[in-house]
């Protein structure tokens, strides 16, 4: 018995319910597919599949053998595709997940980059504000800004980042001074969207934490349009260092507080790139994250690569 191609047959029928789509499928005939099914659970001495004249059902055992093959002939065939393309120049699709701002701000320009130097790998750049399942989903590469806690992925910090809370000058002018945490109760502020009804701020110095709740002006799930209500003089918003570095250093956007950390949620804020956990890492996938660490990781690279292609950064003077 061709042990791998029975497996493959098996997952099929589990997909399918069907001997006749599976044999379709693989190029051989209904029975040969059940022969080889059959052969399978005389080895294992199981009963995978309850078969009648109308339908196919997966027994419990069955079901369980097709979860696990699944993750198993995958990573059979990315082992095949890397094994391949070690004596080939990189090529292929490889499909990209990230957050809005830093899919917007970031991304554009280094993948505009990354295809000068390999430019048969066609990149498919996704945006949303959460996170992905990578394996559901079948994404390459996630870029958070929270580390993944979910079993069989590993990940690649980029860099370590703080959260501004900013305003415009506009909307501070005349507003009572802010001097302490509590103070931003005396302020319209706006927040981003989280599960739960009640919104707050969490402030860190030397060691004292501080929680204060407020009750938002205006709230919204994009980063993006919380950076442009506060451009807009809507109130306080609390964004990442390096989406607000240039509009702090170009006079938009003011920092307050500053000599607190700032979150929503934790103080372990960066970009994380994440990525399958698999013996081998695709070149595809490699050489994107090296290209991208390389001019985003440390201190100064994140505030100089963001806003360089997208238009989150309009120099003086433009329209």
């Amino acid at each position: 018995m061709d042990r791998l191609r029975a497996m493959e047959l098996f997952l099929s029928i589990s997909q399918t319910k069907n001997f006749s789509e599976t044999a379709r499928r693989f190029g051989i005939s209904a029975t040969g597919v059940s022969r080889m099914i059959t052969d399978i659970e005389e080895e294992l001495k199981v009963k995978l599949l309850l078969r009648s004249t109308r339908q196919i059902a997966l027994t419990e055992s069955g079901q369980e053998y097709a979860r696990q093959l699944e993750g198993i002939l995958w990573r059979i065939n990315e082992l095949q595709t890397n094994i391949t393309a070690i004596s080939s120049a990189p090529q292929g699709l490889l499909r990209v997940h990230s957050r809005m701002m830093f899919g917007l701000g970031v991304l554009p320009n280094l993948i505009a980059g990354f295809r000068k130097l390999y430019p048969e790998i066609h990149i498919e750049l996704t945006l949303a504000e959460a996170a992905v399942d990578l394996r559901r989903n079948q994404f390459d590469i996630d870029f958070r800004i929270s580390p993944p806690v979910e079993a069989g992925v590993k990940r690649r910090m980029l860099f370590q980042s703080e959260r501004y809370l900013v305003a415009s000058p506009a909307y501070l002018a005349g507003k009572p001074e802010l001097k302490a945490p509590e103070s931003i109760l005396d302020h319209d502020c706006l927040a981003y969207q989280l599960p739960g009804e009640e919104y707050t701020w969490l402030f860190k110095q030397q060691g004292q934490l501080d929680q204060i709740a407020f009750k938002p002006r205006h709230i919204t799930n994009s980063g993006i349009a919380l950076l442009e209500l506060a451009r807009l003089g809507e109130g306080l918003a609390l964004l990442d260092d390096y989406t607000v570095h240039n509009d702090i250093r170009q006079g938009r956007l003011v920092r307050v507080l500053g000599d607190y950390r700032i979150s929503n949620k934790g103080f372990d804020e960066g970009m994380y790139a994440t990525i399958l956990d698999t013996p081998i890492i695709p070149a595809k996938i490699r050489l994107f994250l090296d290209f991208v660490a390389e001019r985003v990781a440390g201190p100064e690279l994140r505030f100089l690569a963001h806003g360089k292609a997208a238009g989150l950064d309009p120099s003086p003077g433009s329209p």
